[in-house]
């Protein structure tokens, strides 16, 4: 239900449930029809893979949508940083994935006192630089910290780039008693196609390549754990990865782990535009995921003909894609009766405000009408928000959700 002490950020509730009439807009909205839609699809695909599911955190950093991935059957939830760690930590996630280097000594007194307080925290090393540093910080700790060794792409982001490199590091983390090889892990948004290519084998074969750099590891005794872990998948090519790592013929002992965030909201942008080429390429699949999340806006002018401007801008969106208009009603109006946004373009963002192009013979908008905005993107527009308005069918507030960014 809404929060019943006064609202003090942006887009909440003000004077009762009721998106169209009674919030603050613009507000970022999630509708729980397509929500519930998405956290069961991602965890039976996982599922039906014999993959665990350890969702990118950073996505949302909604501490109300990690317990539900984790109520859904999610393994572990994965993080970009460590105070991201510890923010997910204090709201009760105990097994967390820090898919990235642990640099700086602050960042490793935050992943030091997490597994202190009995936190399990997996970390990415791809130098022996830092497979040092972080073994003298936690030897004098009397800590023991699980780390996963990243296998990279020639011009790509982080991680090893050939076999030897991932031997001698494998070889330095065992001489470090405060650390313990515990698995390889990859990114697969980092592999490019030649142009004109489709770079779908392109990503298939980096899978390949990380099973194989596991039982290369395995096969030299480096990885002294009951249960190594193989992990990639980001959430455009989650089916290639899925299937790479089911089909490789692993031992049952491996855990196969899926990382995708985005799609626990979609979107109308860039991963819609990733679902239909998944669609395409398994059309089995009879329906894929649903967008969202969504921001709400009001038409605040109309200065001159063909144009309107929304009170939406940079602060609200993320800015990668135009947001695109899908919906629109009147103020306090009913949510089952739409009005129409067809042929309106947004051609320019603002900090508050956007530019939007109006059809010949939109001669029914009204300052004050309410515009229901896809995104492109979720981790660049949830940042935009401290809460979240989770909504029903009716366009009633259900839940407020808080971020941690």
């Amino acid at each position: 239900m809404p929060p019943t002490d006064p609202p003090l950020d942006k887009g909440l509730p003000e004077t009762g449930p009721r998106l169209l009439e009674d919030v603050s807009l613009p507000a970022a909205v999630l509708h729980e029809t397509s929500l519930a839609h998405n956290l069961a699809w991602m965890q039976r695909f996982c599922d039906a893979h014999g993959a665990s599911l350890a969702p990118h955190g950073k996505t949302s950093m909604a501490p109300a949508l990690f317990r539900r991935q984790l109520a859904a059957g999610a393994w572990a939830i994965t993080l970009a940083t460590a105070p991201q760690c510890r923010a997910a930590f204090a709201h009760g996630v105990t097994r967390l994935l820090l898919a990235n280097q642990l640099v700086g000594r602050a960042n490793m007194a935050i992943v030091a006192e997490l597994l202190t307080a009995g936190a399990e925290c997996y970390v990415l090393v791809d130098s022996i630089a830092n497979v040092r540093a972080l073994g003298a910080f936690f030897g004098e700790r009397g800590l023991r910290l699980p780390v996963l060794i990243e296998l990279g792409v020639p011009g790509g982001r982080c991680g090893c780039r050939d076999r030897d490199q991932v031997m001698a590091l494998a070889e330095a983390v065992a001489g470090e008693a405060a650390l313990v090889l515990a698995g390889v892990e990859g990114y697969e948004g980092m592999v490019q196609a030649e142009a004109g290519r489709d770079p779908a084998p392109a990503v298939s074969a980096y899978a390949g390549a990380l099973v194989a750099t596991l039982r290369a590891l395995d096969d030299a005794g480096r990885l002294p754990v009951a249960r190594p872990l193989v992990t990639a998948s980001g959430s455009a090519w989650h089916d290639l990865i899925a299937e790479a790592f089911r089909d490789a013929g692993l031992d049952e002992r491996v855990r196969r782990v899926m990382r995708p965030g985005c799609y626990v909201t979609h979107d109308h942008g860039l991963y819609g535009e990733a679902q239909a080429r998944l669609l395409a390429r398994r059309p089995e699949f009879a329906e894929g995921l649903r967008p969202a999340l969504e921001v709400v806006a009001q038409v605040q002018s109309l200065p001159e003909p063909g144009l309107a401007i929304v009170a939406l801008g940079r602060r609200d969106v993320g800015g990668d894609r135009p947001p695109v208009p899908l919906r629109r009603y009147r103020e306090g109006g009913s949510p089952t009766a739409p009005l129409g946004v067809d042929g309106w373009r947004v051609t320019r963002l603002m900090d508050q405000h956007a530019f939007v192009a109006l059809p010949d013979g939109a001669e029914d908008v009204a300052v004050g009408d309410v515009v229901a905005f896809g995104i492109s993107h979720p981790c660049l527009t949830f940042d935009k928000w401290r809460k979240l308005c989770r909504v029903s069918q009716d366009l009633e507030v259900l839940e407020v959700l808080a971020t941690c960014f």
